[in-house]
């Protein structure tokens, strides 16, 4: 049996199956980093999920989960993205290879859910009733598509399914949505800036409670908020590394945002990942 493995990235190998558990040994290879043989098909898996690979004990402890923020913020943890944005969008490639298919699925049935209620809001009469269907379930969703792109990212596996599991904690959803849109709002009163500023500032709340489910709404805002400071500048950078993609993706009447979409938010999750414990 013969063996690849990702670092930061960039694919290695092949090596066999005692050199690659003589890797695991020794620490290059860690319990979060994905590897593939013949047997996994098509989808790369987290080392991790390996039977019997038995890895170096400093790098066992997985890297601690993101923390609710207490009610006194000068003693919660600050947390920081240390992996330059280019090797982060070199390991979201990475994830997507052999899953561009799923993905791309799952962003087109979600856009196009989202792309229909946006025109039936604008349909007289009814166009309320869809005003609040959108709001009900919009929270839902997001919740749903970050739980997907946080099992692709970290196993290599999801399902469509995942994308719509965010309405099995459809309280908690909506009022996350529900308070990042007041929040939001309230700072776009002020300024354009300070407004998209709030919205980087609250952007890995989905992500927060798609690692823990016992998690509230406002929790999960209060620790996106938490992480976040000190990272927004990064996460802005990431984005904007796309605007040359965005524009080539217009120039094929849209075609390329199939592809591009799953791109920036494998990325995005990439990023959230990548936020450790200062």
């Amino acid at each position: 049996m013969t063996w690849y493995y990702a670092k930061s990235g960039v694919r290695h190998g092949p090596v066999t199956d005692v050199d690659f558990r003589a890797l695991a040994a020794s620490g290059k290879i860690q319990p979060a980093d994905l590897v593939w043989t013949e047997e996994f098909g098509a989808a790369w898996r987290m080392a991790s999920t390996v039977p019997d690979l038995v890895f170096a004990a400093h790098v066992i402890a997985p890297p601690p989960p993101p923390k609710t923020v207490a009610d006194n913020p000068a003693n919660a943890e600050a947390y920081t993205s240390s992996t330059p944005n280019r090797e982060l969008m070199s390991a979201a490639r990475l994830s997507l290879q052999g899953n561009w298919g799923l993905a791309i699925g799952v962003t087109v049935v979600i856009g196009l859910i989202q792309v229909a209620l946006s025109l039936l809001t604008n349909i007289p009469l009814i166009g309320l009733v869809f005003s609040l269907g959108s709001l009900l379930i919009s929270g839902a969703l997001a919740l749903g598509i970050a739980c997907f792109w946080i099992s692709l990212s970290r196993t290599g596996s999801g399902s469509m399914s995942q994308a719509f599991s965010g309405f099995e904690r459809f309280g908690t959803a909506f009022l996350a949505y529900l308070l990042m849109g007041i929040f939001i709002f309230l700072w776009w009163l002020l300024l354009v800036v300070p407004g998209i500023i709030a919205a980087y500032r609250y952007s890995q709340t989905w992500y927060v409670l798609a690692d823990n489910p016992q998690m509230d709404a406002l929790d999960a805002i209060r620790c996106s908020k938490q992480i976040m400071r000190g990272n927004k500048w990064k996460l802005f950078c990431l984005h904007w590394r796309f605007f040359g993609w965005i524009l080539l993706c217009l120039l094929t009447c849209g075609i390329g945002f199939l592809w591009l979409g799953p791109y920036m938010s494998m990325s995005a999750a990439k990023f959230y990942e990548d936020l450790k414990p200062a």
